[in-house]
Formats: structure tokens, C-alpha cells, sequence
């Protein structure tokens, strides 16, 4: 209680320190070469696998971008000029090849100037390319004619996309919904001119609730009429020569799906009263289902203002949840209701169960399956064949049942921890079906499941025939061990066992094949070319070792090109990693690392220094185990540093480093982990911390997977805040942390009072706020001059 006193005492005395003007900084010249790259595109495959988008970027933002208006409303940050989320991102190029085609064809006759790209879509037909372009005035649609290669515009620029994509495509392909801006839209308040009429009130019904610190949110009426004109819109339907059609006036769309057999729309809205506790997922809601005149056919689901959750990670809100459409049936609907009332800590033999409701959607569904945990999803087949999934999170237990949709029959097919990634038996492989949606594929009682092949020995993708009928498995093909890796995209045609893959090593850049699993055959689809040629000779290899209570870890080390490996000089050492909980120690020492993964460096390691003569540890496995009744956190300080001494040991034992120079780093929670490290273990020289969070007090209702709030034990709290031990850290920091950042607890402030009280106890510290970046970091100034502090704070106090 003493030391509760005290943190709070100086966390409201804390001044703010003379800060230091700077401009920003570039790296070092061989920290740029590998920063300043051009980005490979990233690809997107056509529905029937004959086409390949390739979408290109500019490596980063800029600073200026990030600077462009923004409205921070009900857990929204919204473009108001744009009608996007402001962290929407653009790109600039497309490219278009057909499988069978020698090179991408990049020029389209019609594209926009300046383009500034988003939402890309195939046609059901797979006959056009739909996307939007963003200028000044706003955001519209766009339709490219595959074979013709020419872009029409059918909408002006008045699409909103605020709340969701701003276009969907009908299942015949000759019609879009669309999100448009009303014609009489309101103007936007200014909270500095436009003064409020009264008070703000806030009240409570004496309910408990669990709720995270969620940013952003509304705290005025002025805020909540805002949030009203920017998120309103029209539905309406668009051909492919650009005539519009009404189809539902203004109102707040959160979400469209067209029954498979198109003769249906199911729409939801949000309605009043709105929240200044909760973000927007969280207000009212209700979803109608639509004939495609627009006669509303019936109310299915009413959603109340959700301010108030049970405790615990398991609960959920009562009523109609995960409504969709059933895959498998012309015009079915399905959806999920709580059978505890939504209470995870509420005594109760059966959590969850699904239903179906058929047309005209009125009156009690009919019941398929009663799951004794959460519901955690459904692949449907057809009448007599479903996959239901559900999970408990608090023992990460995960079952998976074979289920009968017309019976309810069930087999149990999987019970398993969600963690065991070496007995992940993989996806079920749903092929397009005659309705034009996707449901699981059946060959008789037969199904497929690609799996990631996660093995000790290392990854070995695979292919398995399943009989739901005798639930025996069938192994059609693994990935043969070789110098480069092997990865299943999907599977192409299930009759002639093609199927796409990629092929990479560390040094050779991902590329897709088209493979044949029963010949062996296969033919390239690209050749994109590594951007990272100077880390081609570094040395990377999988370190495996055991930290003293016997949990297995793992980390990839890498070494500079050239290091001598047999007369080992001792070089400092980076250690990048973010913990991770687990319920048993098996499952914690298992790894998905892997020596055959390309070597993609990025602002979130420390891949980076090994061009400068560093040896880096890069996702430094950190388990924190809780078993039984045991909690992950109830001995969290004293498992990081198990972890950070077994890998530190490891690279030692190796006789490569010199264990006086180690530095430990990480981003959020691999942040706050940093902060332990110095203030609870001798083991660093000096370390880094990015977008973490310090003060625990903060997010008194969980944190993580922390599921206990700071009132059910107050120690905990204190002893996970490095804020309260801010008076033990001797050890250089840099703290870093972006100036907007939106994440729930880690708000900029974070930084800002640990850095002020490591100062005014006499820590050595230097803390740099990046402006206008938000939890990850995207503007190029900005991640420049945070490569350029890393690396000045790493030779001073590591190399020095």
C-alpha cells in the first residue's frame, strides 16, 4: 500500500521536463541501404486461381500524409476528406498477369492519374477488377475489364468507407452495392467555435462491467453529431455502365451480405444511444434482411447498447451473435445465442449454440449444435456435413466436432490446445460452389486439410484426406525437406492435386509455383527479385536451448557475413522478443522458427545490426507459463528472467559474444517486458522499449491476458508496473513511442510519465516521442530517425 502511495503521489507531482529540439536524423549508411528499399508488390489470386493482381506501394508513408486531417470519433480515426479510416492504405500501381503468361501486363487503358488505390476485388465471374481511387475530393469506384484491360469509373467521388468496405460485389457480377455520401450531408462541428449547450453527464447503474481503456471515443454531443455525418450513407446499386439505383436512404451501414442465392440482403446498422465508454462495435445495433427492391422482410437481430460485460475473457453479449448466411444453402440464415447469458463466470453445462432460421426469418430458429465452450466458428458442406468449432480461453482448449446441420448428430473429430502447433491439423479446404459461395469441399464423405506442418525436425507442410464418416486420415502429400522452404497457398484443383506454393529461403525472396502434389511437377508464376542483397552471406541459424526450470526456447541468431565462426570473437549482443502466455510447458517450448525463412528486416527488430558488426537474437522465445490453477502473471518477473538468462547463456556457451554488451528490445508488450528486464535483472547493458505500457494502473480492468482487474489484487497490479519500480532501474533506456498512438493502454502518456520519473530518480534515459505515428509506425522521416537514435544509443553504450 506504501508503494501504491508513492507511485501515485509522484505520478501526480511529475512536472514536464525540458525537452530537446531535433530534426530528423537518417541512419547510418549501411542501416539505409537495407531501410531504404523498394517494396516487392503484394499479390492477390482470382477466385478460380487464373489471375494474379499485383498491387505496388511506396515503401513508407510520409510525414506529411500522416499530418492530413483527422477526426478521432467512437474508436475511429476518420479521413473526413477522404471518407476512409485515416490508416487506410494506398497504392499507386496494379499489375495483372494471367497464369500461363510470361511477364505482368502493367498498363490499363482509363486508369486515374495519381492513383491512390484501395479495396480490390475480383468478380464472382472473375471477368473484373473492382477498386476505388482517393483524391482530394474524395474516394470513388472503378472497374477494370480483364481481357479488354480497361478501367471505367461508374461512381463519383462521394463513396464512404468509414465503417466498412465501400462497395460489394452481386453474386451475377454485372451489379455493386455501394456506400454513398448523402447529397445533404451536415457540416462538421468545431468544438472550438461551436459551443455546447450543457454539461456532459456520465452515470452508472451499479452494474460491474470488465471494460478496456479504449481511446478515441466520443465525449461531447458536438463529437456525436460529428460521428453522424461522417459515418451516414446511402446503399445503393451500381451497374457496370454507371447507373445508380436507390436502394436504402441515410442511415449508419456497419455491414452487407447477400444471401448465396442473391435474393436477399442482410444489413446492419448502428442506432442510438451512442456511448462515451465504448467505441462504436459497441453501440446498438440492428440487422434487417432485405428483398433487392428493398422491402424489408424482417427485423432478425436487435443488439442494445453494450456498455456492460461480465468479467472474464469467455464472456460475451447475450442474444443473436455471428449472424451470417449459410454457405451451403440458397437463403439460409444461421447465427449464435448464449445459453449462460453471456456470463463466462455464470455455472452452465452448455455456453453456446447455433441455429439456423429460413425464410421469412421470423419466430425461434432451429437448433443445430449446443457447444459446452464458445462457439468459435462453422465451415458448413452441405445437408449432412459441418464443421463446428468452439474454444475456452482460459485453458486454450479447442474442440472440433463433425456435425450433422438436418440431425444434429455430432462426432467429436479434435480436442486440442489451441497453442500445439505441432499437432495443428491444419484448414479445411472449401472449394466455390454452385451458388457462388464458398463451402467446405466434399468428395463424397471425404474432405482435405492443409496444414503448416509445423514439426521438432522443422516445417513440413501438408495435404490430408478426411473421412467424416470414419474420421480416418489419409496423408496425399508433404513438403520434402530441401534447401528452400516449401509453403501451401491453397490448393488449386482438388482433382489434379495442383496446388499453389511459395518457395524462399533466408537469402532467396518468396516466390509462387504452380505444383502438381502427385507428379512433382511445378512451373514458376514470379520472379520477384530479394531487395535485401547484403544480408545474403549473414549466418542465421535456429538456436534451441532450455531455460533452468526445463521449458524449451528457441531464437534465430544472426551473425554478420564473414563472421569466423571457428575463432569466434566476442561481438555485443541484441535480443528482440515479446512474451507470450501459455497454460502448460509443452506447448510453450514448442517452435515455429525457421533458418529457411527469408530474412525480411524491419523497424521491429534488430535485424538491422547485424550489418554493423552486431550478433542478434531475434524472437527470443519468452513463454510465461501458468499451470493448472495457476495465472501466466503470478510469477511473470521471475519467468522473463529465466528466459532472458537461458538465451543469453546459450549464445554464450556458443563463445560468440561478450555477455557484458547485451542489449534486450521490444514493441508494446515486449516493451514493458524491457522495462522489467533492467529494473529486476543485472543480465543488460542497456535496452529499448517502444509503445509499451509502465503503469499498470492504468489499465485497471486486464491487461493482455490478464483477466483479474487491479481491485481482485492490488499487488499484482503494483508488482507488474515498472512504473513502481522505477527507482531500481540503473540501466541506459531509450524509450520511444508514438505522439498518437490508438491502442487500448498504451497511450503516448505511458512514456511520457515513466520517462518522467526514471529522469527525476536520476536513471539514464532519453525518450522520443515520433510525431503523429500511432502504434505502429509508418512514416518514413519518423523510422529513419528511429533507426538513427537506435543505432546512436547502441554504439554509446554497447560498442563504447
Amino acid at each position: 500500500m506504501k508503494k501504491l502511495c508513492y507511485a501515485l503521489l509522484l505520478l501526480l507531482s511529475l512536472k514536464t521536463q525540458a525537452q530537446e529540439n531535433i530534426t530528423f536524423q537518417k541512419p547510418t549508411s549501411e542501416i539505409l541501404a537495407l531501410a531504404d528499399f523498394i517494396r516487392p508488390p503484394q499479390i492477390k489470386m482470382s477466385s478460380d486461381n487464373k489471375w494474379m493482381l499485383f498491387t505496388y506501394r511506396s515503401t513508407y508513408k510520409s510525414l506529411e500524409e500522416l499530418g492530413q486531417e483527422e477526426m478521432k470519433l467512437a474508436g475511429l480515426r476518420i479521413n473526413p476528406r477522404t471518407n476512409m479510416e485515416s490508416s487506410t492504405i494506398f497504392y499507386n500501381k496494379i499489375g495483372l498477369k494471367k497464369i500461363g503468361q510470361q511477364s505482368e501486363e502493367t498498363a490499363f487503358v482509363g486508369m486515374p492519374e495519381k492513383p491512390s488505390l484501395s479495396n480490390f476485388a475480383f468478380s464472382p465471374d472473375n471477368n473484373r477488377l473492382a477498386f476505388t481511387n482517393t483524391n482530394e475530393s474524395g474516394t470513388a469506384l472503378f472497374v477494370l475489364d480483364l481481357a479488354a484491360r480497361t478501367v471505367k469509373q461508374l461512381t463519383a467521388y462521394n463513396l464512404n468507407a468509414t465503417l466498412d468496405a465501400p462497395f460489394q460485389w452481386l453474386g451475377n457480377s454485372t451489379r455493386l452495392i455501394i456506400t454513398a455520401l448523402p447529397k445533404e450531408k451536415n457540416a462538421l462541428l468545431d468544438p472550438a467555435k461551436d459551443l455546447p449547450t450543457g454539461p456532459v453527464v456520465s452515470t452508472s447503474e451499479g452494474k460491474v462491467s470488465q471494460l478496456r481503456t479504449y481511446q478515441d471515443l466520443l465525449k461531447n454531443p458536438q463529437d456525436e453529431q460529428n460521428f453522424e455525418t461522417l459515418v451516414q450513407s446511402n446503399l445503393q446499386f451500381v451497374d457496370l455502365e454507371g447507373t445508380i439505383s436507390k436502394f436504402k436512404d441515410k442511415d449508419i451501414y456497419t455491414g452487407v451480405a447477400f444471401s448465396p442465392n442473391g435474393a436477399y440482403v442482410m444489413v446492419t446498422t448502428i442506432t442510438k444511444p451512442y456511448s462515451y465508454v465504448v467505441p462504436a462495435s459497441r453501440f446498438p445495433q440492428q440487422t434487417r434482411i432485405y428483398d433487392l427492391s428493398g422491402k424489408e422482410i424482417a427485423l432478425v437481430n436487435e443488439v442494445p447498447l453494450t456498455e456492460v460485460i461480465p468479467k472474464g475473457f469467455s464472456s460475451t453479449r447475450p442474444g443473436r451473435r455471428s449472424l451470417q448466411w449459410r454457405d451451403d444453402q440458397p437463403a439460409t440464415l444461421a447465427y449464435v445465442e448464449a445459453l449462460d447469458g453471456g456470463d463466462a463466470n455464470k455455472p452452465s453445462e452448455f455456453r453456446d449454440a447455433l441455429y439456423t432460421l429460413d425464410f421469412p426469418y421470423t419466430g425461434a430458429g432451429k437448433l443445430i449444435f449446443k457447444t459446452k465452450d464458445r462457439y468459435a466458428g462453422v465451415v458448413w458442406g452441405n445437408d449432412k456435413y459441418a464443421l463446428i468449432h468452439s474454444q475456452w480461453y482460459d485453458t486454450r482448449n479447442a474442440k472440433t466436432f463433425v456435425v450433422n446441420p438436418s440431425t444434429g448428430e455430432s462426432k467429436l473429430l479434435y480436442d486440442r490446445n489451441s497453442q500445439d502447433v505441432y499437432n495443428d491439423p491444419g484448414t479445411v479446404y472449401q472449394q466455390k460452389n454452385a451458388l457462388g459461395t464458398y463451402s467446405m469441399y466434399l468428395d463424397k464423405d471425404k474432405v482435405l486439410f492443409v496444414g503448416k506442418g509445423f514439426t521438432k525436425e522443422g516445417e513440413f507442410p501438408f495435404v490430408e484426406e478426411l473421412d467424416l464418416q470414419t474420421l480416418k486420415k489419409k496423408r496425399l502429400y508433404t513438403a520434402a525437406a530441401s534447401e528452400l522452404q516449401e509453403r501451401i497457398g491453397e490448393i488449386v484443383n482438388p482433382k489434379t492435386g495442383d496446388l499453389l506454393i511459395s518457395l524462399q529461403s533466408a537469402s532467396v525472396y518468396p516466390n509462387y509455383y504452380l505444383k502438381n502434389m502427385k507428379s512433382g511437377k511445378q512451373v514458376a508464376l514470379t520472379t520477384l527479385e530479394n531487395p535485401f542483397k547484403s544480408l545474403e552471406k549473414v549466418h542465421k541459424e535456429i538456436l534451441n536451448y532450455k531455460r533452468k526450470d526445463g521449458v524449451a526456447l528457441s531464437g534465430t541468431l544472426y551473425l554478420p557475413a564473414g563472421y569466423d565462426l571457428n575463432k569466434k570473437e566476442k561481438l555485443p549482443l541484441l535480443m528482440w522478443a515479446y512474451p507470450r502466455e501459455y497454460k502448460d510447458k509443452n506447448t510453450a517450448g514448442q517452435s515455429t522458427a525457421n533458418p529457411k525463412e527469408f530474412t525480411f528486416p524491419s523497424y521491429g527488430s534488430f535485424i538491422y545490426w547485424v550489418s554493423k558488426g552486431y550478433a542478434v537474437l531475434d524472437n527470443a522465445a519468452f513463454p510465461i507459463v501458468g499451470e493448472g490453477k495457476k495465472e501466466p502473471n503470478d510469477s511473470f518477473i521471475e519467468q522473463l528472467v529465466a528466459n532472458a538468462e537461458a538465451a543469453i547463456n546459450a549464445v554464450d556457451k556458443l563463445g560468440y559474444i561478450d555477455r557484458k554488451k547485451v542489449a534486450v528490445g521490444g514493441h508494446s508488450y515486449g516493451a514493458f517486458m524491457t522495462a522489467h528486464l533492467l529494473s529486476n535483472s543485472k543480465l543488460f547493458a542497456a535496452g529499448i522499449a517502444r509503445s509499451g505500457a509502465y503503469n499498470r494502473t492504468l489499465t485497471p480492468f486486464g491487461f493482455q491476458s490478464e483477466q483479474r482487474n487491479f481491485w481482485d489484487d492490488p499487488a499484482l497490479y503494483m508488482t507488474m508496473s515498472p512504473f513502481v519500480s522505477a527507482d531500481r532501474m540503473k540501466t541506459p533506456l531509450l524509450l520511444i513511442h508514438g505522439g498518437a498512438d490508438n491502442n487500448p493502454g498504451t497511450f503516448t502518456l505511458q512514456t511520457e510519465r515513466y520517462f518522467q520519473a526514471l529522469k527525476n530518480l536520476g536513471a539514464p534515459v532519453r525518450m522520443v516521442i515520433l510525431p503523429r505515428e500511432a502504434h505502429g509506425y509508418v512514416a518514413k522521416e519518423n523510422i529513419f530517425h528511429l533507426l538513427w537514435e537506435q543505432d546512436q544509443f547502441l554504439e554509446k553504450y554497447l560498442k563504447n
